[in-house]
């Protein structure tokens, strides 16, 4: 296929083309559905031709469903699986087998067993100590939040707001120059183009200079912007690169348990997250839906640690071989002004993740707010337990606000959006669309005390199935810059009233029918 991709020199712009054919892909596609159809045309043979085998799949599939409703998952999820058997009573229950199980692979669990040798050590005592002792509430979210994703308390972190992606890439620069031992880059999607061709010479620099650089992106994330050989060219250039989880074909849940992460480590004392993704349109070069309005955070000081942490983890699951710990990768720094708590953490799949964090920490921020709460989103599509606390906040007279794209880069997942807000402006919530075009950002504010900040959207992916991180912060000097970029985001979007919520009958009826399987996409 022809792919191009556009780059500003000076007042011009520059289109290229190149062709890019993603052979490995659609391999692994094509024999994922092959293992797929020969697994339940084998059942339906047996079906038709071994007497009584059927009776064992209708049994297998009451079995199947008695499972589904005793399990711990969430009562969504629950639902459309149970459809699913039901209605195709053998074809169901192969599918279920298949790929209703969202946990880690188990070749995944034992690499993260040998990793531990690379965690940090760290005593929170002292932090939390402090920090009860000025607001018992926080500290509790703090306990809380670090109990279920195995992270930590700072306070010697000085964090930087960046309201878009074009500022986050000319500060990122400067520090990517400055880097003198390593630079670790995780990314959910890299696109060659302008954004990752600036990284791009910048790392080769740097590792002409004997700087250690890592790289990793998810293998489906990247599935129509990188050549499925990309490691291996990166490799060329000296840069230690690997696919997360690469697409081999299996059908098991290799589709699901992405790494949704964006992270960026400097000799592990400068940190950088958000939702900002390597490519184009991320810094507004490549105009896809309107203007890209996205968030990102720079760490500076101990905090960082964690993103390293995050990192190594990811990079060791996914190498054959573990490298080597070094003692750089924790360092001692101490910034010159640090101010707050903050806590980054990682969210994902059980077992490494028994608790969902994300969806945990976006909670207690709902329910310990008394004045307001502000969410920006490019997804809306939420449980039912989430939607009843943005309900419950709304109605205790909290002023809730969610901003989700006007322009969607999804018409079916921005029909689920939009099959939400009835409900939740019943309940008091206002609901805006970011006007400009498409709002990726993923920033959480409360109260002018609490914020989020990382790489975790309103949805299930998102809140249940990807591998995520995200940075809260409390009483930092960057939340009053987090609170002056909403409240100019509100400015540019279009509150949505009673009246904008007539559709007609289709439109219902597909509203309803996709936010059944909502938890299953």
């Amino acid at each position: 296929m022809k792919k191009t991709y556009q780059y500003r020199a000076g007042d011009r712009t520059i289109e290229r083309e190149y062709t890019y054919i993603p052979v490995r892909y659609i391999i692994a596609m094509l024999i994922t559905l092959a293992e797929i159809a020969t697994i339940i045309g084998i059942v339906l043979v047996l079906c038709a031709y071994v007497p009584y085998f059927y009776i064992a799949c209708y049994l297998t599939s009451f079995a199947c469903m008695i499972r589904i409703i005793a399990s711990d998952d969430n009562p969504d999820y629950k639902v459309p699986w149970l459809l699913f058997v039901l209605v195709l009573p053998v074809a169901g229950f192969m599918l279920y087998f298949l790929f209703y199980s969202r946990k880690l692979q188990k070749k995944f669990i034992r690499r993260l067993d040998e990793l531990e040798r690379y965690d940090y050590v760290k005593d929170d005592a002292r932090a939390m100590a402090s920090l009860a002792s000025n607001e018992p509430i926080a500290a509790a979210q703090a306990r809380m939040l670090t109990a279920i994703s195995g992270s930590h308390l700072f306070e010697q972190t000085a964090t930087t707001y960046f309201p878009s992606g074009e500022q986050m890439l000319a500060h990122l620069l400067v520090d990517l120059e400055a880097a003198e031992r390593f630079i670790f880059m995780e990314y959910f999607i890299i696109e060659e183009g302008k954004f990752w061709g600036a990284v791009l010479e910048v790392l080769k620099r740097k590792v002409a200079e004997g700087v250690t650089v890592r790289v990793v992106y998810d293998d489906i994330g990247c599935m129509s912007t990188l050549p499925g050989d990309y490691a291996r060219q990166l490799k060329k250039c000296g840069i230690e690169a690997t696919p997360f989880s690469r697409l081999r074909g299996n059908a098991d849940s290799e589709f699901n348990n992405r790494s949704h992460r964006k992270i960026t480590v400097i000799d592990g004392k400068i940190g950088y997250t958000g939702g900002v993704n390597i490519a184009d349109e991320y810094i507004n070069e490549i105009p896809r839906f309107g203007h890209w309005k996205d968030t990102a955070l720079r760490l500076e000081g101990e905090a960082v640690w964690e993103l390293t942490r995050l990192f190594l983890g990811d990079y060791g699951i996914n190498v054959k071989r573990l490298p080597q710990k070094e003692e750089a990768f924790y360092p001692t720094t101490m910034p010159k002004e640090p101010n707050g708590y903050v806590i980054p953490f990682g969210d994902g799949p059980r077992p490494l993740y028994e608790h969902r964090v994300g969806k945990s920490v976006i909670q207690n921020m709902l329910n310990g707010a008394t004045r307001y709460v502000y969410m920006t989103t490019p997804y809306l599509i939420i449980d039912n337990d989430l939607c009843r606390s943005i309900e419950s906040a709304a109605l205790r007279g909290v002023d809730v606000r969610i901003v989700v794209p006007h322009i969607p880069d999804k018409r079916l997942v921005f029909q689920m959006t939009r099959s939400f807000y009835h409900r939740l402006m019943k309940a008091g919530v206002k609901i805006y669309e970011y006007t400009p075009g498409f709002i990726h950002a993923k920033s959480y504010l409360a109260d002018d005390a609490y914020a989020l900040v990382g790489t975790i959207n309103l949805d299930y992916r998102s809140l249940v199935h990807h591998f995520e991180n995200g940075v809260w912060m409390y009483r930092c000097d960057v939340i009053d810059a987090l609170r002056a970029d909403m409240e100019d985001t509100l400015a540019k979007s279009m509150e949505i009233t009673p009246d904008m919520l007539k559709a007609g009958l289709l439109t219902r009826a597909v509203r309803s029918i996709v936010r059944i399987f909502a938890p299953m996409l």
